[in-house]
C-alpha cells in the first residue's frame, strides 16, 4: 500500500507519472513530495511507488483579488 494525500491506495509498482495522468493531474501545475522530499519534475517518469511510500501532491491555483 502507498499513502497518497493521506489515503492508502494499492498502487505498489505504479510509476508516478502514470498515476498522475490516470488521476487527471496536470504535471505542470503540481508539486510532489515523495517520502518527505520534493521531487524534481524530471523524476516523475522514473519514480515507481513501493509499499510504504508516502506521497503528497499539491496543486497550484491561480487567482487573486
Amino acid at each position: 500500500m502507498v499513502t497518497i494525500n493521506g489515503e492508502a491506495q494499492a498502487k505498489d509498482g505504479t510509476m508516478l507519472l502514470d498515476f498522475l495522468k490516470e488521476a487527471g493531474y496536470d504535471s505542470r501545475a503540481i508539486a510532489v513530495e515523495y517520502n518527505g522530499a520534493i521531487l524534481a519534475k524530471d523524476a516523475y517518469e522514473t519514480t515507481e511507488f513501493r509499499a510504504g511510500d508516502i506521497v503528497e501532491i499539491v496543486c497550484f491555483m491561480g487567482g487573486g483579488a
